[in-house]
């Protein structure tokens, strides 16, 4: 009842492209009128704008209810570019992403929507530049760190050399990479190897002081832990989306429903 009928698909725009503060190329999308309020689409791990956003009905559901849609490929996904450098996926840089999209596209503030790493990725952002974060959808954290379940050894001795991974958890995620057209195993073996670099877990002690709803899926394995996380935050919120896992939760007709009425007028109150 969920999947998007191709008929009703939104239109996938070519990217508008914007640079780094170290040079590299991130690809940026938008929909709906520029004078609207925004939305901001940041998508997670292995995925990118196009699998996370337009294929679920997001952009479609959030464009009809009138908003600007502002998606982003993060660093070493989809047309952006992609460094095999693990230094390059700290937490910070993924942040300063963000907020260099935000800039080039003048837009002060937004509602933003991140599904697992680009919820973790969206967390520290309302931390860190509050300013620019009036509320946010927040789907399948914390999963910050899915990457340090992940055996890097044994996920790149089969990017270099195609020997086959045994760690289960492992193969779910090589198996979820190579399903994304265009993704660059190598690229998101450095990001998983960067993200171990102390930040990739969210603060409890700090937590986003805006209105957030907090979405995890009932099969989720992390579902009690972002009930947790969801409590720590002032004005949080938390639903358990019904019958999903972690990979098929943004795909849910409830977790949209709810995040709809979250960002509309009156939604973010406490």
């Amino acid at each position: 009842m969920d999947a998007v009928a191709p008929i009703l698909r939104t239109e996938m725009p070519p990217p508008s492209y914007i640079m780094s503060a170290e040079g590299y190329q991130l690809a940026t999308y938008a929909w709906g009128e520029t004078d609207a309020d925004a939305v901001l689409c940041v998508h997670g791990f292995a995925s990118n704008c196009r699998d996370n956003w337009v294929e679920t009905g997001w952009v479609r559901m959030l464009t009809n209810a009138g908003y600007r849609v502002i998606g982003v490929d993060q660093r070493g996904h989809g047309a952006s570019d992609k460094p095999d450098d693990p230094v390059a996926y700290s937490m910070g840089a993924f942040v300063a992403d963000l907020i260099a999209v935000l800039d080039t596209y003048l837009v002060d503030d937004v509602r933003y929507v991140g599904y697992s790493l680009g919820a973790r990725v969206g967390w520290q952002l309302a931390v860190d530049a509050p300013e620019h974060v009036s509320r946010a959808v927040l789907g399948g954290i914390p999963d910050g760190r899915p990457l340090g379940r992940l055996r890097i050894e044994q996920a790149r001795a089969y990017a270099e050399e195609g020997i086959p991974v045994e760690d289960p958890v492992t193969r779910n995620y090589v198996t979820l990479a190579e399903r994304v057209p265009d993704n660059d195993l190598r690229a998101l073996i450095a990001l998983a190897e960067g993200m171990r670099f102390g930040d990739a877990d969210p603060d409890p002690e700090r937590p986003p002081r805006q209105p957030v709803l907090f979405a995890t899926g009932s099969e989720d394995a992390i579902l009690e832990r972002s009930r947790t996380l969801a409590a720590t935050a002032p004005s949080g919120r938390f639903i358990e989306i019904p019958g999903r896992h972690h990979f098929n939760a943004p795909g849910s007709r409830v977790f949209r429903d709810a995040a709809a009425e979250f960002l509309g007028p009156g939604g973010g109150a406490a």
